[in-house]
């Protein structure tokens, strides 16, 4: 992954997080409603519930795209592709230069053998 796909990704993430707070925020809320003695309060108690019905809705989905994200496997996007052909093409290069030079060494060693 690139640097911009990871903040990105990262970016979300930490909105994913302030969405859990306002979340357990929201829970804590109710739940001081329901304890509150003169009791609670139905409209309020209900639009807390909506808003963190729609949160963990929200969360659920953001966190589906991020592994499906994190999962998919693109072989060739946004890799080093180019540059690790060139390091094999680099390394076959030496390879048949340390071949030639060891023609080179045997033929000198039969010249001297034969001298």
């Amino acid at each position: 992954m690139d640097s911009q796909t990871q903040n990105t990704s990262l970016q979300r993430l930490q909105n994913v997080e302030k969405r859990i707070v306002k979340v357990l925020e929201l829970a804590g809320g109710v739940m001081d409603e329901l304890a509150n003695p003169a009791g609670p309060r139905k409209e309020f108690v209900n639009n807390h519930c909506r808003e963190f019905m729609q949160l963990i809705k929200d969360i659920q989905v953001t966190l589906r795209d991020e592994i499906k994200s994190a999962c998919e496997y693109r072989p060739f996007e946004k890799c080093d592709y180019s540059s690790r052909i060139a390091n094999e093409i680099c390394l076959k290069k030496l390879e048949y230069f340390a071949s030639q030079l060891d023609g080179m060494k045997e033929t000198i060693d039969q010249f001297h053998d034969a001298a």
